[in-house]
């Protein structure tokens, strides 16, 4: 089967219900992101940073998968898919793809302060004083701002082996993910779907300035 590997953002999610991460004023909820989404601000205070992702963690247990997400799971039958995507939800998984690789983290999953192999699901609100069994304290299992990505290199790889490539719902500005579209092989078709698109249409490479719903059923009919 041809491998296609989609590149999904937070305009992916957005028809489902989910706020995107920072809006024009670059706020979440009235506060700064460097607040509620860096270590420094973890450190400073973490009740505000568990409290922020307490507040995700809900509305998302509160939506379901849309139209766009079912298309892509249904795709497998067609190709073999890798999604890897920049949302920290899981409505890939619940919408049935099978392999979904989280560059920035899973927001239904901690991890230990001190062992960041000590990974747990996690469907209820984070508090100051829940630890791993070692007595250290649980943070939410996101990549921060100044943070390595872990799953990068895999990313990387992943894309070298790429038939087609599919872009949803992301500005093309948050690095190193952004990177990504330009490591697949260079001869191969591009698609980038978003209503506001940040680049525009070359040889290789189709823009459909639509909302994931409707842009999903455009490719499929290319295909």
């Amino acid at each position: 089967m041809k491998h296609l590997v989609v590149l999904t953002g937070a305009g992916m999610s957005a028809e489902s219900g989910i706020k995107t991460f920072r809006g024009e004023d670059g706020l979440w909820e009235g506060h700064d992101v460097m607040q509620v989404a860096s270590p420094n601000g973890f450190a400073s205070n973490p009740e505000l940073v568990l409290e922020f992702y307490n507040q995700r963690r809900r509305q998302l247990l509160q939506v379901k998968p849309n139209q766009a997400h079912l298309e892509l799971a249904n795709l497998e039958n067609y190709f073999k898919v890798t999604i890897i995507t920049q949302n920290i939800d899981d409505l890939h998984e619940r919408a049935g793809s099978t392999n979904v690789i989280h560059l920035h983290g899973e927001l239904l999953k901690v991890r230990s302060t001190k062992d960041e192999n000590l990974i747990l699901e996690w469907t209820k609100d984070l508090v100051l004083g829940d630890t791993d069994h070692n007595g250290h304290q649980l943070r939410p299992h996101i990549v921060w701002f100044g943070e390595d990505v872990p799953l990068i290199e895999k990313a990387v790889t992943i894309c070298a082996t790429a038939d087609k490539l599919l872009i949803i719902g992301t500005s093309l500005q948050v690095y190193p993910a952004a990177s990504l579209m330009h490591l697949v092989p260079q001869h191969i078709p591009k698609y980038y779907i978003d209503p506001h698109p940040s680049i525009s249409s070359t040889k290789n490479l189709t823009v459909i300035p639509e909302v994931a719903t409707k842009g999903i059923n455009t490719f499929i009919s290319v295909l």
